[in-house]
């Protein structure tokens, strides 16, 4: 897959964290981040799609919701 150049800004605090998960994982700064943003992408697209899933169970599941509140 192509990759593409970034460029952004960051609090030293959090830059300095992640040198440090480089260095003891023994991996690349570049690595870190395509591997966070990957991460970041999967988890906004899951999310609705879980919400929907999860609103569908709760509507087609109302009546037992029901009797278990009793």
């Amino acid at each position: 897959m192509a990759k593409i150049k970034i460029s952004s800004k960051v609090e030293q605090r959090e830059w300095e964290a992640l040198q440090s998960i480089a260095s003891e994982s023994q991996q690349s700064i570049s690595g870190l981040l395509s591997e966070a943003v990957a991460d970041y992408v999967r988890k906004r697209r899951l999310r609705p799609t879980v919400l929907s899933h999860l609103e569908d169970s709760i509507e087609s599941n109302e009546e037992l919701g029901r009797r278990l509140a009793k």
